[in-house]
């Protein structure tokens, strides 16, 4: 680990809450440029918004969160495995929340990122960046 990053728990979730306010800046944005601008179908476009996301996610958690002296060839397939596992319960959850339940797109990502942050930190802190 890098100096300048934070050493406790407490310290390293709350700058990824904060690291996180970027990526979710690029998910939502692309999500809501692609359903309300393009029409396009919003699970789909969260999806895509999903990926925004989590490139801007890996290299500030690498940088600033976790401070990570692993090299990027190892680190970043492994942070998209994490992200690609949860691509696909983000895709299920807002399925389950949009065409299921008939709920709004915006209220359902905003669940669907409240229970995937955890399994993001998580999977992260024990196994990306260790």
């Amino acid at each position: 680990m890098r100096s300048g990053a934070p050493q406790t728990l407490s310290g390293q979730f709350a700058a990824f809450l904060v690291v996180g306010l970027f990526g979710f800046a690029a998910h939502y944005g692309t999500l809501i440029g692609l359903a309300e601008g393009l029409r396009a179908d919003p699970v789909l476009a969260s999806a895509l918004g999903f990926v925004a996301g989590g490139l801007t996610n890996y290299v500030l958690n690498y940088r600033f969160t976790f401070g990570s002296s692993k090299s990027h060839v190892r680190a970043m397939p492994q942070f998209f495995a994490v992200a690609l596992v949860g691509l696909v319960l983000n895709t299920t959850l807002m399925a389950l929340f949009v065409k299921g339940l008939e709920a709004h797109y915006l209220l359902s990502q905003l669940v669907t990122t409240a229970l995937l942050t955890l399994w993001h930190f998580g999977a992260n802190r024990l196994w990306t960046f260790r």
